[in-house]
């Protein structure tokens, strides 16, 4: 290779440039200089690469996409459409390009809702199974079995009785033959069919949706296993829910619809506001909530989010809403199962033990997110990570030996949460509604609401005290696990838990006490005062808001879960208190710590940059790295490209004027390099090793006899982002989290002087918060990359673009 093609560029930190002028005289380097020079050289231009190229502007797996390359592409592909929308026979083709946003996102409402409603079914009478059977009609759960009147309990079907030790024991065995059954199943069918099928989904969403390539995650196989392993995980008994699961569900189904519409499937960047609208859709259908569904899809899983996005986004969360309601699952005519209304006003003194939940729903989410971050750090680096089916088998059992005993624990967690919720009446026969008025036969209920606590109650409060310790335990094993796992519904029934035991304390506290300065204003004796079920409503908003720093989608899907306006500030005033608690131990929730545990390249917005480094202390490569990597615009041949290319892992690479004149010229990807020169040499003639490559408009001056030469301008970014290497990293920053940008280039008077990726940007903010001196060293390359012999080229720092 000679020394104008030399393609690595030394560090040149300063320094004067060469002078223009000296750039313009060799002009005949890389413009055709006479007739006769235009003459030979034409007939071996490759007119043909100025077409698209098939494979060209497509993305590799565990890549990220160029946000601002897919936006232009789509303005291209509007312009188009619009200068033929004139044209006969083409106004049908630009209305059915209008609309189709709006018909992809309506068949994923359709979708969603119909899979939701198939999952809320089937894991309700799966769960109920594990108890026993409706003989008359095996295909009711327990509640439609006649009011469990007709079911039969698995030791009246095997032994005959339905009373005794023995009796209990056989049920005992039972349920926890049936867990294990269902949790095996469940991880067998993720590990040996679907793997993407596990977790919670949220955490790759997010990733996803800021623009980073996961091939197959959300794909038509792992949403029929996700959809199966769901069920089979809720109905094990695992101290987890289906509410997180469901919007990568409802994801899946918007990426496989977005295949149907080109203007989706070939524009990454279009295909995730799809994903956006479908995120919306799955918290719609998991909480009856389609605004709020809509609020989180903006406040917590989407990067980008225009207006049109808001509204395709509202639409979808209103079609699978609509589908859900008509399917009616939970025979209620409701959305959700745990629908309540409260008719009971709340008073100015409980915002004291509101504030408090919110402090004790901030410290479980900092609690857990630390507990749960350690215990994936810690399975991911010992063996015990290593078999899945057996951690799996071994948090059932320990799960259902432990939650048999309890009733509040053997339940389903979305019964526990609604019987929770529920306000005390007098045809309510739980046990928390035992007072002693109502065991005494006094008047009627409502008459006289609060009463003392009789021992059904204070056995309660117990019973619901070990089964908040049981939660607690189990909710940071769980998650995690390699089977369909959400965080929701968890979260929701230890807050739940927690607030409906301050709430019988507060109303105990009245009853006895009203004459204090805190009650006598308000709680008269027999007055409606306190409302357990709204405490227990409250520590729910508050436990969920410490572990995802959810806050106004929050209040908003609690306050459509349970229809009470006039609770919003109690809502507002638990979820606020909650997130800042959290915050003070950390800012980041449970979705952004997964994403940094897996190590995805994700970009969070809401972070602030305040650090003073320049954009040169932070670009590779480093004055002790090897130099960067560059292609000269007209000096290369066939065969030293693919030397470049064979013996450097970097994912792009600069192109230059030459090699005295370091002034840049644009930005090739590698992967686009790679599939030019293959198509190139698989459909023209005369595609040698010698040929030369070169990246201008026009063919330089070659000899007659000189092989046909290889143009890639067409492949060529001629507009990459740069920026000096004294802005400020703040700035730099900035500009990729709001343009999406995965790499920008680094210049000193014009000449190329390295680049930041996103990764050098991540690390960069990981040394700063662990206030790590800068690394100099060069990570270690993929088991994958191409390893560079030490007589060829030295080895090369990779920016992952």
């Amino acid at each position: 290779m000679d020394a104008a093609a030399d393609p690595y560029l030394p560090y040149d930190g300063g320094g004067d440039t060469i002078p223009l002028h000296e750039i313009t005289t060799r002009g005949s380097n890389y413009v055709m200089s006479n007739g006769g020079g235009v003459a030979s050289s034409s007939t071996h231009l490759l007119d043909f690469l100025e077409e698209p190229i098939p494979g060209v502007g497509t993305y590799d797996d565990f890549h990220t996409i160029d946000w601002v390359r897919e936006k232009c592409k789509d303005r291209e592909r509007h312009r188009k459409v619009i200068k033929r929308k004139s044209r006969h026979g083409e106004f049908t083709k630009s209305l059915y390009d209008a609309w189709s946003g709006w018909l992809v996102v309506t068949l994923t409402g359709l979708a969603s809702g119909a899979l939701a409603g198939l999952i809320d079914i089937a894991a309700d009478w799966m769960n109920d199974i594990k108890e026993g059977v409706c003989l008359s009609a095996m295909w009711f759960n327990h509640e439609q079995c006649c009011w469990t009147s007709n079911e039969t309990t698995w030791a009246e079907l095997i032994l005959g009785q339905a009373e005794g030790p023995g009796s209990y024991i056989m049920n005992y065995f039972m349920y926890i033959y049936w867990a294990l059954s269902f949790a095996f199943l469940a991880v067998c069918l993720v590990k040996v069919f679907a793997p993407y099928a596990c977790g919670s989904g949220i955490p790759e969403i997010k990733t996803i949706l800021s623009g980073f390539i996961i091939r197959g995650y959300l794909g038509k196989w792992t949403l029929m296993i996700k959809t199966i392993t769901l069920v089979l995980a809720v109905a094990s008994g695992l101290s987890l829910g289906k509410e997180g699961p469901l919007v990568h569900v409802a994801c899946c189904c918007g990426n496989i619809f977005s295949y149907l519409f080109p203007k989706y499937s070939k524009n990454e960047a279009k295909k995730r506001e799809v994903l956006s609208a479908a995120s919306a859709a799955g918290v719609s259908v998991a909480f009856g909530a389609p605004i709020g569904g809509v609020l989180f899809s903006l406040e917590e899983v989407s990067y980008y989010f225009p207006l049109k996005t808001l509204w395709r986004s509202f639409f979808a969360a209103l079609v699978a809403a609509f589908v859900l309601r008509s399917i009616n699952p939970f025979g209620n005519s409701r959305l959700v199962l745990f629908y309540v209304e409260y008719h009971t006003p709340w008073y100015l003194f409980e915002l004291l033990p509101f504030i408090l939940l919110g402090v004790f729903g901030g410290l479980w989410g900092a609690f857990f997110i630390r507990a749960n971050i350690a215990w994936c750090r810690r399975r991911k680096s010992t063996r015990f990570g290593k078999y899945p089916v057996l951690e799996v088998i071994l948090v059932a059992a320990i799960t259902a030996v432990v939650a048999f005993p309890n009733p509040y624990t053997r339940q389903n967690t979305s019964e526990l949460i609604k019987e929770l919720f529920t306000d005390c009446g007098p045809l309510e026969s739980s046990q928390l509604c035992q007072y002693r008025s109502q065991m005494n036969g006094s008047k009627a209920f409502s008459d006289n609401p609060n009463h003392p606590a009789g021992p059904g109650v204070y056995a309660a409060i117990w019973q619901l005290c070990l089964a908040l310790i049981f939660k607690i335990i189990m909710t940071i094993f769980t998650f995690g696990l390699k089977v369909p796992s959400g965080l929701f519904i968890p979260s929701m029934a230890i807050g739940a838990i927690a607030g409906r035991i301050v709430g019988i304390a507060v109303e105990q506290l009245a009853y006895y006490h009203h004459d204090w300065f805190l009650f006598k204003e308000w709680c008269e004796v027999g007055a409606d005062c306190i409302t357990p079920g709204l405490y227990a409503m409250v520590g729910a908003a508050a436990c969920l808001g410490g572990v995802t720093r959810m806050t106004v989608s929050l209040v908003v899907i609690v306050f459509e879960l349970t229809g009470g306006l006039e609770y919003i500030v109690p809502l507002m005033a638990a979820v606020m208190t909650s997130k800042w608690v959290g915050d003070a131990f950390g800012r980041e929730g449970i979705y952004e710590s997964h994403i940094r545990l897996n190590g995805y390249p994700f970009l969070d917005a809401k972070e602030e940059f305040t650090h003073t480094t320049l954009a040169r202390e932070v670009m590779r490569p480093r004055r002790s790295d090897p130099p960067l990597a560059v292609l000269t615009q007209d000096d290369l041949t066939v065969e030293e490209l693919q030397s470049v290319i064979n013996e450097t892992s970097y994912n792009g690479f600069p192109v230059i004027v030459s090699k005295e004149s370091q002034r840049l010229v644009g930005f090739a990807l590698r992967r686009d390099i790679t599939i030019a020169i293959e198509n190139a040499r698989r459909k023209q003639e005369g595609i040698l090793l010698n040929s030369r490559v070169y990246f201008t408009q026009h063919a330089p001056t070659l000899p007659a006899d000189s092989p046909r030469p290889l143009k890639l301008r067409s492949i060529l970014d001629m507009s990459p982002f740069t920026v000096t290497d004294h802005t400020p990293m703040e700035i730099v920053v900035d500009i990729f989290r709001k343009l999406g940008l995965r790499q920008c280039l680094v210049t000193h008077n014009g000449n190329v002087l390295g680049i930041i990726t996103k990764k050098n940007i991540l690390e960069h903010l990981e040394e700063l918060k662990h206030h790590t001196p800068p690394l100099v060293t060069s990570p270690a390359p993929p088991p994958s990359t191409h390893n560079t012999s030490p007589h060829t080229l030295p080895l090369r720092l990779r920016p992952s673009v």
